[in-house]
């Protein structure tokens, strides 16, 4: 039987009882709960029983009190327009890994691209005492708050913001040269919407690239994906697959005159390759189709999607980790960049250009 009291104290267990029932300080009680480096001095035996009866007892610690005695909550925002399957679900995969091995809990608030959200949810999760935020595909430029933070894909200019971007040049340089070498030349792109931070930065790589190749883009084979259509006030879901069926479909519809697509990203991708089947077109063989993003859904596709890779999962973590090493070193100075290099994965959906 462990040694200690043989009474189990009543109702919310907390450090000094929790000691008192163990006969020990509250001092080493803390140590060996904390897991401080302090703790390898205590016998091994204590400490299991330290453990142990904190499990038996069900003991929560006091987390307001040990937030003002640390000067941090162990807690952090993130903000996202939404968390459906896609970009936001592999970027999240690696946030949680990072927080969760640094005992850290974070509240997720999804904004759904409204103005008075954006500015709301920082404000009150500040008052719940996060000790930074993650922004993620969200733009974080009007955001003032007193703690440091992190924008995943935002390219926000704000003092206080590191960011983790992609090289977009290096991204659609990947896939325009794909489909060059294919013999692809009259290519039409699907834009992304103009709340997506990333859309503006990635045209403009589009339009580098295209000079710097001497490829023509035809305004007439360019196409957006409705910004209306993005939000859920719409009562559309802003990931499924009609944000890239409706304009493409819409396209088809006037004329004819492209050989491969270059889409915004993955979910638009498949989106399009709908309409390209439900309109006579087969994919690859009349008309190749790239998405972005490599979302896990893409490799099981029909057919198969070639995309760029972002890294998401290595952004969410890196995202994460930078952030808790910014809350530690609160005088640590960051890059207001650090850019992620993507990868161009060759699928079933690109295909030599068909002969005229």
């Amino acid at each position: 039987m462990p040694k200690g009291k043989s009474s189990t104290p009543p109702g919310h267990v907390n450090l000094r009882m929790l000691a008192e029932h163990l006969d020990l300080s509250q001092t080493t009680v803390s140590l060996v709960l904390n897991n401080s480096p302090s703790a390898k001095s205590i016998p091994q035996e204590t400490r299991q029983r330290v453990m142990e009866a904190a499990q038996r007892l069900n003991y929560r610690p006091n987390y307001f009190a040990r937030s003002l005695r640390q000067s941090r909550s162990m807690s952090v925002g993130v903000l996202a327009p939404d968390l459906s399957e896609g970009y936001f679900t592999r970027v999240m995969n690696g946030v949680v890994q990072e927080l969760t091995a640094a005992h850290y809990f974070y509240f997720t608030a999804c904004h759904d691209w409204r103005k008075e959200l954006i500015e709301q949810y920082p404000r009150m999760l500040v008052e719940r005492a996060v000790d930074g935020f993650l922004m993620l595909n969200t733009p974080a430029d009007q955001i003032q708050v007193p703690v440091p933070v992190v924008a995943i894909s935002a390219h926000s200019q704000s003092e206080n913001v590191t960011n983790i971007v992609l090289d977009h040049h290096a991204a659609v340089e990947m896939a325009l040269k794909h489909l060059y070498d294919l013999g692809h030349r009259r290519i039409a792109f699907m834009r992304g919407p103009k709340a997506i931070p990333d859309s503006e930065y990635r045209w403009e790589a589009i339009q580098e690239v295209s000079r710097e190749m001497g490829l023509k883009i035809d305004p007439a084979n360019v196409i957006r994906i409705d910004s209306e259509g993005w939000s859920m006030k719409t009562g559309h879901h802003p990931m499924a697959p009609e944000i890239g069926y409706k304009p493409m479909k819409a396209l088809l519809e006037k004329h004819r005159n492209f050989t491969a697509i270059f889409c915004f990203n993955d979910i638009a991708a498949i989106g399009a390759i709908r309409a390209l089947r439900d309109s006579g077109c087969l994919v690859p063989q009349d008309v190749s189709v790239v998405g972005f993003d490599d979302i896990l859904s893409a490799a099981y596709s029909t057919p198969s999607l070639t995309t760029v890779r972002q890294p998401l999962h290595e952004m969410g973590k890196r995202g994460a980790e930078v952030l808790l090493d910014r809350i530690a070193n609160r005088d640590k100075v960051y890059p207001p960049e650090i850019t992620m290099v993507p990868e161009l994965i060759v699928r079933e959906s690109t295909a030599a250009a068909p002969k005229a």
